[in-house]
């Protein structure tokens, strides 16, 4: 490359630099250099750490965080729960899929945006949460074997996995794992085992009318089968800052799976926080594993349990409450103020309890969920289905 050509294609790259193109020197076909525009980059910035990540154009901030280790909150990762939510504060985002279905419209005239949709314009300087217990945990990619399928109601099935025998899963209670599908698509499941058994997990399962995976599982995986799986993610774990407060531990449907988690570990670890655990399902049998907390009951006297029946049938029995789960939280604790609150389950669930629960006095800070929401591509026809 002559003087001129060396000065000019340094001139370029910088000058790509400036306006936030990243680029490579590739070679051509007769042997010279040259540039190949590649993906435009953006620099965000948390304003109370100062700690900075690149996102790349195409790329929401949630995602570009948690690829480089910035672990901030999240839940659903389709913008309809919230927890992302954050404040711009300079900067400029956009939302190319979905709109910012959890944000009210004051909040986005206040500069909220949801980080798991919000694609950068411009560098970022952003006000927003971050979760330090998840930090120093690896997401990985690993195989498992499927070692058991049980077929718990009609509608629910338990998956145990094997983990290679080299390889170990750390995770803390209540986050999940995606299983990996063709064509880049995935399905998030909570895990439903205790951390300490690290060499395998368990899945609990519900069958989806028109959902192709858990048609999948329900009809055609097989034990021995090998799955691909990618984690563990999420920020739905109990947090030990404030041990003085009694927790309410609230599930819809399979979202007990996260919840059972978490209490075997902290049986496991002899903590004594008092809890009172809901579970919500529409009719008796779809409390699949109804036994295992009524066990707890009876041999702790510092858990205690309680069923909701949104649908009553012949099967109910006498304690349960006809309703749903929300309502029998606020039946029996009308001022929530003083505990940390616990739920997981069908966003509808989520999204009523949040509102409620804040009415009667729980506190943002100390409320906790993970909304079992469905992937970008399960069809529209789908999620119209009342679940």
């Amino acid at each position: 490359m002559t003087g001129n050509a060396q000065a000019y294609h340094s001139s370029y790259k910088s000058g790509i630099a400036q306006i936030g193109f990243s680029f490579s020197t590739l070679i051509s076909d007769n042997g010279q250099p040259f540039l190949e525009m590649s993906v435009k980059q953006f620099e965000v910035s948390i304003d109370a750490s100062k700690k900075t990540f690149i996102v790349n154009e195409g790329e929401s901030v949630l995602t570009a965080a948690l690829r480089q280790g910035v672990m901030l909150p999240y839940s659903c990762k389709n913008g309809t729960c919230g927890s992302c939510k954050g404040k711009v504060l300079s900067g400029e985002v956009h939302y190319p899929f979905h709109p910012p279905l959890a944000l009210e419209r004051s909040e986005i005239a206040q500069g909220m945006a949801l980080m798991c949709q919000a694609e950068p314009m411009e560098n970022l300087v952003v006000k927003v949460r971050e979760i330090e217990a998840v930090r120093d945990i690896q997401i990985r990619m690993f195989p498992a074997r499927v070692i058991e399928k049980k077929t718990l109601t009609e509608n629910v099935v338990r998956l145990r996995l094997k983990l290679p025998k080299a390889q170990r899963l750390q995770f803390l209670a209540g986050q999940y794992v995606e299983v990996l599908l063709s064509g880049g698509k995935r399905r998030a499941f909570s895990i439903a085992s205790c951390p300490s058994l690290e060499d395998e997990i368990e899945l609990h399962i519900r069958h989806v009318d028109g959902g192709g995976f858990t048609g999948h599982v329900f009809d055609e995986l097989n034990e021995r089968d090998i799955l691909r799986l990618e984690g563990p993610f999420g920020n739905f774990f109990v947090r030990n800052d404030e041990t003085n407060r009694p927790m309410i531990m609230m599930g819809g449907g399979t979202g007990f799976a996260p919840l059972k988690s978490m209490i075997e570990n902290l049986l496991e670890h002899n903590d004594r926080r008092e809890i009172y655990l809901y579970w919500g399902t529409r009719i008796s049998k779809e409390l699949y594993l109804d036994d295992l907390p009524s066990q707890w009951a009876r041999e702790y006297d510092h858990i205690h349990y309680r069923r909701a029946i949104s649908d009553p049938d012949s099967l109910s029995v006498v304690n349960e409450f006809t309703g749903f789960v929300h309502e029998v939280v606020i039946d029996d604790f009308p001022d929530l103020a003083g505990f940390d609150v616990y739920m997981s389950g069908p966003p509808a669930m989520i999204d009523v309890a949040k509102h409620v629960f804040f009415e009667h006095g729980a506190q943002e800070r100390r409320l906790f969920y993970d909304s079992f929401e469905f992937g970008l591509d399960v069809p529209v026809r789908v999620l119209a289905r009342p679940h």
